[in-house]
């Protein structure tokens, strides 16, 4: 716990003795998937729907924990920006260098960090190449490669579903998406993890990312390619090379780890909720509705940086200044009592969750991420039937980290795998061309709009 500074960020007061409250670490050990909740639940309950926290040493900011405080925040850009220059801690100099929050927080010319025409201008860039994905080729592609990965550990009879299965799959399929061999999708992944992981390694995960990605910019520059990087090179937005490399790190970050998250906390679940897994095999329940459960209950992305406050403002009972660094609180806004049922369970069917955040900034890759997680999901729900959990679930350890919700492993056991005859992998690139349709869900129909 550390005692802002009057003048170095946010200072919440105590509304009963007006004195400076304390802001809690969101860093150090310990601040895991599984003890965030609680922390979350107890500021709730000391500071409202808006806290006080601390992000590294000296580098204050505002939680946002409320569900209809993150909507406005996500939506209403005149008060609240993405531009990080106007972080007042940054302009006047007060960030260390090599500070592990600066890495996901200092400015690129990216969508993530623009507002208006600029920010229009890229994700209609980023929304173009995305939607230049064939959802039915990349269910196929994505099946085909969970068949073999399942194959590939299938006779030993046990396995750990996060190394073997949850982390493998979206880096194949998002590497072919790129046009990026599996060696460098690698790299790449093993770059995204240190540079969400928080730590002193981060700045130069973000330098060996931004290297990998730069040298395949200038490849896909000489010689284009049906992916993702030559359709954002030569969309009619006439990207510089630096946009092109600065949102495929947005993509590729938000991307990857998400889904990784999204996949293994789902099998998680469906281990260890004997009632949710009878209903989902005795069809009261769809993939998608487990989906939906966990993006509400469990959001891969629990914390998600940032906005600043334009002007001075009362907002969510608290005072804040114009220059303020305010954090989307997803997984906390999700289980904000004031939008849950009373028995605090969340509704099937009902995606009013704030798991992609809200308003013009929501992710543009949702639904090629709900697509490859519920295809992992099906496809090893079919291939190992008896599949159970080799642990007991207390014993699952949780990846350290205040911004991803993720598990550290899975271990599980089988015993009778039903493996088809494995055809020889497709092509990644395949997966990717110009569609008539916007993306399809299972069973052919469009994605209908959803509520922010």
């Amino acid at each position: 716990m550390s005692t802002p500074h009057p003048t170095a960020g946010p200072a919440a007061r105590c509304p009963v003795t007006g004195a400076p409250a304390k802001a809690a670490a969101l860093y150090g050990p310990g601040l895991d998937g599984n003890t965030m909740p609680a922390l979350y639940e107890e500021l709730r309950g000391t500071h409202g729907p808006v806290a006080p926290v601390s992000l590294a040493p000296g580098i204050d900011a505002w939680l946002v924990l409320g569900h209809r405080e993150l909507l406005r925040l996500t939506r209403e850009e005149q008060d609240f920006s993405h531009d990080p220059r106007r972080w007042s801690l940054l302009r006047e100099g007060r960030v260390p260098a090599d500070s592990p929050i600066l890495p996901m927080v200092g400015w690129r010319p990216a969508l993530l960090f623009a507002d208006g025409q600029q920010h229009r201008r890229m994700r209609g860039a980023v929304s173009d190449a995305l939607a230049g994905i064939n959802g039915h080729e990349l269910r196929r592609s994505v099946r085909t490669t969970a068949e073999a990965l399942i194959a590939g550990f299938a006779d030993d009879g046990e396995a750990d579903l996060v190394a073997s299965y949850a982390r493998m799959l979206p880096l194949r399929v998002i590497a072919g998406l790129l046009g990026v061999d599996d060696r460098t999708g690698r790299e790449l992944v093993d770059a995204v993890g240190g540079l969400a992981s928080g730590t002193s390694g981060a700045a130069e995960a973000s330098r060996r990312m931004g290297a990998i990605l730069l040298s395949l910019i200038e490849e896909k520059r000489r010689v284009r390619g049906e992916d993702i990087v030559s359709a954002l090179l030569h969309h009619p937005a006439r990207l510089t090379d630096e946009e092109v490399l600065h949102n495929l790190v947005v993509m590729f970050v938000a991307g990857n780890q998400t889904t990784v998250n999204w996949i293994a906390t789902t099998l998680r679940i469906l281990l260890c909720d004997p009632a949710l897994r009878s209903s989902l095999s005795g069809g009261h329940l769809s993939v998608d509705d487990a989906l939906d459960l966990v993006l509400w209950r469990f959001p891969p992305t629990q914390n998600f940086p940032a906005r600043y406050a334009t002007r001075d403002m009362r907002f969510g009972e608290q005072d804040i200044r114009a220059g303020d660094m305010l954090i989307l609180g997803l997984a906390a806004a999700n289980a904000d009592p004031e939008v849950l049922p009373v028995d605090g369970a969340p509704v099937v069917g009902n995606r009013s969750h704030l798991a992609f955040g809200a308003g013009p900034h929501t992710c543009p890759a949702q639904d090629p991420a709900r697509l490859i997680t519920r295809t992992a999901v099906d496809t090893i729900r079919h291939r190992l039937p008896d599949l159970e959990l080799a642990v007991p679930e207390n014993e699952l350890k949780w990846v350290n980290s205040p911004w991803s919700k993720g598990l550290g492993t899975l271990p599980v056991r089988f015993t009778s795998p039903q493996l088809p005859q494995l055809p020889q992998l497709p092509v990644p690139s395949q997966a990717f061309e110009a569609p008539a349709t916007p993306w399809p869900y299972r069973d052919g129909t469009r994605p209908q709009a959803r509520p922010h």
